[in-house]
């Protein structure tokens, strides 16, 4: 009868592992007081699919346009490039043709899909940027209550626009371009925010953002250099520019996995990393000299982050 008792204790107290109804796998190791089973649930970790065409989580798409501080939403586009949305869809009818698009799969097409809805681009509505009179009543109205929420944002100091001349008086103050130039994998990006602040856009395993810098000791960097404005000097079309060189980050002697490393926007531990999903859009915005114009510093950084 004893050898009974303390089998059965032995059974009681053994842990036990299933599958509960939301499929995470628990495991029963022991009772409360009141002699219900305590459960402890393992956590499961997330993981981009090696054939997912997006690395973006939906947290890291949201944002706010830095010319009219309205939400905007971030999505991958074709050229790894990525487009700003509005967050609501419109009707297709009342959308221009140029400026419909269509999700699939995480991945934003420049089309309606053929349906009765579409997302618009955010330069159509902004009102930093569209014309009064231009768009179907409909999306005059919406742009109109985005330029209301624009004045209420700055009204209460929540939006603080930051003008060209301001941004060409910070960079010949510091002689740090704000937005620097990279020329990565022959193409010319444009960054956010300088060089040395250039941050992981990796996930960590607490649900985190990476903290760590692309340019960090131990990694290869670039190095500054003038580089003219358009890439074929001798080509009819000239713009007129207002710089004929321009400094440059080249990025283009780097061997090509730092290149790829450097465009995804990783550092060297989540570059390896393929299951890490990005928490953040990328820095990189296609660098185009007419637009970018008020960002051009015509003579190299003073001083110059070098590493060992």
């Amino acid at each position: 009868m004893r050898q009974s008792g303390e089998l059965a204790a032995a059974i009681t107290e053994r842990p036990v592992c299933w599958l509960d109804p939301s499929g995470m796998r628990s495991t029963r190791t022991g009772r409360h007081w009141d002699g219900t089973p305590v459960f402890t649930r393992h956590r499961r970790t997330l993981v981009i699919a090696p054939d997912s065409p997006s690395r973006l989580l939906g947290a890291g798409q949201c944002s706010r346009c830095r010319e009219c501080g309205n939400k905007i939403e971030w999505h991958n586009a074709a050229g790894h490039r990525y487009v700003s949305l509005h967050p609501g869809e419109v009707p297709s009818a009342h959308a221009p043709v140029d400026h419909r698009w269509h999700l699939a799969s995480g991945v934003a097409h420049p089309t309606d899909g053929g349906g009765r809805w579409c997302r618009l681009a955010h330069v159509v509505l902004c009102p930093a940027r569209a014309e009064p009179g231009t768009l179907h009543s409909p999306l005059e109205d919406l742009r109109r209550c985005l330029a209301l929420n624009t004045r209420r944002l700055t009204d209460t100091g929540a939006f603080v626009p930051l003008s060209a001349s301001e941004t060409r008086r910070n960079e010949a103050n510091t002689c740090r371009p704000l937005r620097p130039v990279v020329q990565l994998l022959y193409t010319r990006y444009i960054g956010a925010v300088p060089i040395e602040d250039i941050q992981c856009v990796a996930q960590t395993t607490r649900q985190k953002r990476c903290t760590h810098r692309l340019l960090s000791h131990g990694t290869p960097g670039g190095h500054w250099t003038l580089m003219p404005a358009s890439p074929h000097r001798r080509s009819h079309q000239r713009l007129d520019l207002p710089a004929s060189d321009f400094a440059v980050y080249d990025l283009g002697r780097l061997p090509y996995s730092e290149q790829v490393r450097w465009q995804t926007q990783r550092c060297p531990t989540h570059a390896v990393t393929t299951g890490a999903p990005d928490l953040a859009m990328v820095d990189w915005e296609l660098f185009d000299p007419v637009v970018h114009h008020a960002h051009l510093a015509t003579r190299l950084p003073a001083e110059t982050f070098q590493l060992p």
